[in-house]
């Protein structure tokens, strides 16, 4: 049997279709895997680091401005959206799937568009508590819709269509203790840690904070921090942090955190923002967070993801616009070192986590095949 997956732009798209794909091939080890992704984007690194082959087709956003600009952009993106499509084909034809599966991204609509005209089946998976851009487009096209949130289903027009599996994380997840992955990490196992990462492609905002709380005295070594910059701010962010003494201060900083299962593990607490699949982690691992979401994306469906694991008692949600270096260190401070509030938030976000929902997607993709 063989499986086309099609994700890309960020990690909270391709994370999920890389547990699930790795559990199809738990399941049937000589089954076929391919993805698809765009020309220059984030899963042209990352799926090839987990093993598996990738195809390419040239694809770009959408402008939701009003302008002319905005509309040269946006004929250029359909201009793309044709080519894509006819690429598309090509590789399907090729490598001749049973079935499509999308879990995010812009590519994943001139894919599944062009599987619909050539017979094939497609499912997609929507992780987020509100359906995106693209997930809108296809609903009417694919088989299947899979989604993060119970909350969601009403969403959508075909709720028949509609399956509740939960995001999924990645198998290596299950693979550390925290004092495994501390002593891997070469950190100190009687001081927090404190993990803090906005997103595969970084964020500015969260990122001038940080440089303040390190460059000022808000670091006193009492805690460990690892920092992701992000791809886009790395070399500004060191310029500002000059020459701090990061290891006296026990910050380790990073342009992209590649070992995610065994940082995780290590974290005592964890600052980042609300995309559904890090929110997913977060439950699966049972960590406590505090979250930011960003503000821009549409829908605020960031906020209204976060909102669900505060109200359960696991997380603290702070807006960007309420946000400063000191208080945000205050805040970091005061929960590091309260191990007992540590401890039911971790419980909380426990009972939030979908522990089987890579086996609920494979089940749908499988039967959607028959």
């Amino acid at each position: 049997m063989k499986f086309l997956f099609t994700c890309g732009g960020t990690a909270g798209h391709i994370n999920p279709a890389l547990a699930v794909a790795g559990r199809l091939r738990e399941l049937m080890p000589d089954c076929g895997i391919l993805f698809i992704g765009a020309d220059g984007n984030m899963e042209t690194e990352l799926v090839p680091r987990e093993g598996y082959d990738i195809k390419t087709v040239t694809v770009t956003n959408l402008s939701r401005g009003h302008d002319m600009e905005a509309l040269r952009h946006n004929l250029h993106t359909v201009r793309n959206a044709a080519a894509a499509i006819r690429q598309s084909k090509k590789i399907i034809k090729d490598f001749s799937p049973d079935i499509v599966v999308g879990t995010g991204g812009y590519v994943c609509f001139p894919v599944i568009e062009a599987a619909e005209e050539l017979g094939i089946p497609s499912v997609v998976h929507e992780s987020n508590a509100v359906p995106g851009l693209t997930t809108k487009l296809l609903a009417d096209r694919v088989q299947k819709i899979m989604v993060g949130f119970s909350d969601s289903v009403k969403h959508y027009r075909h709720t028949d269509r509609v399956a509740v599996t939960g995001t999924p994380v990645r198998g290596q997840f299950d693979k550390y203790t925290k004092a495994q992955a501390k002593a891997e990490l070469g950190l100190d196992v009687d001081k927090p840690l404190v993990v803090s990462v906005w997103g595969s492609l970084g964020a500015g905002f969260m990122n001038k904070l940080f440089a303040e709380i390190i460059t000022g005295d808000a670091l006193d070594g009492s805690f460990e921090l690892i920092h992701a910059v992000g791809k886009r701010y790395y070399s500004d962010f060191c310029n500002k942090i000059g020459n701090t003494d990061l290891a006296s201060q026990c910050a380790d900083i990073r342009e992209y955190i590649f070992d995610m299962p065994r940082v995780m593990a290590a974290a005592d607490l964890i600052l980042c923002r609300a995309g559904a699949s890090t929110l997913a982690e977060l439950c699966y691992m049972g960590k406590p967070a505090i979250i930011v979401p960003s503000p821009n994306v549409t829908n605020n469906h960031q906020e209204r993801n976060a909102r669900v694991l505060e109200s359960a008692g696991g997380a603290k949600v702070i807006l960007e616009s309420e946000l400063s270096a000191k208080l945000l260190a205050d805040e970091i401070k005061a929960l590091a070192f309260d191990r007992e509030r540590l401890e039911r938030m971790s419980e909380a976000m426990r009972t939030l986590a979908v522990r089987d929902s890579a086996d609920r997607i494979c089940g749908v993709i499988l039967s959607t095949v028959k």
